[in-house]
């Protein structure tokens, strides 16, 4: 699913009335009806109504909802933001229509025109949605602030004004809103945290846009959907054997962080590894294998074997940063030239040495969370800013970069899919260590690098997602996730 930036999805709406065709008038009123039709299933219509409008159209459809709302039988107030400016013919055509049957229409020129709200007025937000493009100042920030104050709860229509839908509106006037109704597709602004506090629960409701708009258009940023996911695992035919599933090297672990090593393992033997070998510590040898007797052992202190008899590598996860560890990670990027996993410390250790960004194998993952990311790329403003870094990166860079959060991004080729599974249990130490025993896996089978990115971080939020049914997100642990992995796989293949 395409992620559409403001200009393209107002392309969508020409697009839909020129091929349809249809009025704009006609979609608004097809917005306003979907609108109306949730709110009035929601159970929030036992009290008065205010509507809050801009003049643009995103007020008009809160007009068309006010006027849907009234012929339903409910009290409804509707206050206009009045800057000067006209409005669109189309707030214009509703608002003819609502002073048909409502004398209830309220400018606000000036901060004492404001009304009082009370907590248990149902308030609708359609002041700017997506049109936005510059911060609110002035009377729009006051009456913005003076919602957020009210205590009532607040529906906003199309996108919660003050948000912007393509970059980043950390620090300005927003409306903070308990649910956000927005149509046809998910907006980028969604899916990043800093505006989640904003948001609320965001329903996406159908209004009969034209397709065909999606198959002429393109966008460096999408939402990875279920059968992609589908389409990258690869498949197990019954004459196959373990040579077809290739050999994993696993660097990891060291002391006080067996656990790390425990937990890649797990997660790659359960997501199909054909063989695994693990570098790790003597002394941690008894720990692995007393959970995983499946995986074969390099001892740390005789040094790393012949690395290229292995599909694929994957270094990093509670390896620690000291003089061994840099030695180890120096090696690999020397003597390994197939796409491998670099996670963790062995990212930490890539801050020391920047330069050897450049000895990283085509189509390699890396996997840093943000404050991972900034240590080693820069300090960014935001998440939007991190976004672009990631995609700038990746163009500059032949790698892979899985940017981990609630919406994963990888980034490859100046190209990102955000992910969609996974829950806020996965916030918990050793999450990463899984998710990178998954992706090491499904490179090691010969998956194209960013197709085995792609799937890895779907299943590892999926089976997270699974494992829900007998835990709680306090509750959930890492080891939890790797044992539904195999859920997720019967899931995906339906």
């Amino acid at each position: 699913m395409l992620l559409l930036s403001a200009q393209q999805i107002h392309q969508w709406d020409t697009y839909t009335i020129e091929k349809e065709p249809v009025t704009s008038i006609d979609l608004m009123e097809r917005a306003a009806l979907v609108c109306t039709d949730w709110v009035l299933k929601s159970g929030f219509l036992t009290h008065s109504v205010k509507i809050f409008c801009g003049k643009g159209n995103n007020g008009g459809d809160g007009l068309a909802i006010a006027r849907l709302l009234i012929e339903k039988g409910y009290q409804v107030s509707v206050y206009i933001l009045e800057f000067g400016a006209k409005g669109t013919d189309d707030f214009q055509q509703n608002l003819q229509k609502l002073h048909l049957i409502s004398k209830q229409i309220h400018f606000i020129q000036s901060a004492e025109y404001i009304p009082e709200i009370k907590p248990t007025d149902l308030l609708i937000d359609a002041l700017y949605g997506s049109g936005l493009n510059r911060p609110l100042t002035g009377l729009s920030a006051l009456l913005v602030d003076h919602i957020n104050a009210s205590g009532s709860k607040v529906i906003s229509i199309d996108v919660p004004s003050g948000m912007s839908i393509d970059k980043s509106s950390k620090g300005n006037p927003i409306i903070r809103a308990d649910y956000t109704l927005s149509f046809e597709v998910l907006k980028y602004c969604f899916l990043q945290s800093e505006n989640a506090a904003f948001t609320g629960e965001v329903l996406v409701l159908p209004i009969g846009l034209d397709p065909g708009f999606l198959a002429e258009t393109d966008s460096p940023l999408q939402l990875t959907e279920e059968d992609q996911v589908r389409d990258c695992l690869p498949e197990r035919v019954a004459f196959a054997h373990k040579g077809h599933f290739g050999h994993l090297l696993l660097i990891a672990g060291s002391a006080g962080k067996t656990g790390a090593a425990i937990m890649a393992s797990g997660a790659a033997l359960r997501s199909g590894c054909g063989l695994l070998t693990v570098n790790l510590p003597q002394a941690s040898v008894t720990a692995l294998h007393s959970r995983y007797p499946e995986a074969m052992v390099e001892y740390r202190e005789t040094g790393l074997m012949d690395t290229g008899k292995y599909s694929t590598i994957a270094i990093g996860p509670g390896l620690g940063t000291d003089a061994v560890a840099e030695q180890l990670l120096e090696q690999v990027l020397q003597e390994y030239d197939r796409p491998m996993v670099i996670d963790a410390d062995a990212l930490n250790i890539l801050v020391l040495h920047r330069t050897w960004l450049h000895k990283i194998p085509a189509g390699s993952v890396l996997t840093p969370h943000p404050k991972e990311f900034d240590r080693l790329f820069g300090l960014q403003n935001n998440e939007f800013d991190r976004v672009e870094k990631a995609l700038q990166l990746t163009r500059e860079y032949p790698f892979i970069i899985v940017l981990k959060g609630h919406h994963t991004l990888i980034a490859s080729a100046g190209r990102g899919w955000f992910n969609h599974t996974g829950n806020a249990g996965l916030a918990k130490g050793g999450s990463g260590d899984v998710l990178t025993g998954i992706i090491a896996t499904l490179l090691a089978q010969q998956k194209t690098p960013l197709n085995a990115a792609i799937a890895a971080v779907y299943l590892h939020g999926l089976a997270a997602d699974l494992a829900l049914e007998n835990q709680s997100m306090e509750s959930l642990l890492a080891t939890d996730v790797i044992d539904r992995l195999g859920n997720a796989f019967h899931y995906i293949r339906g």
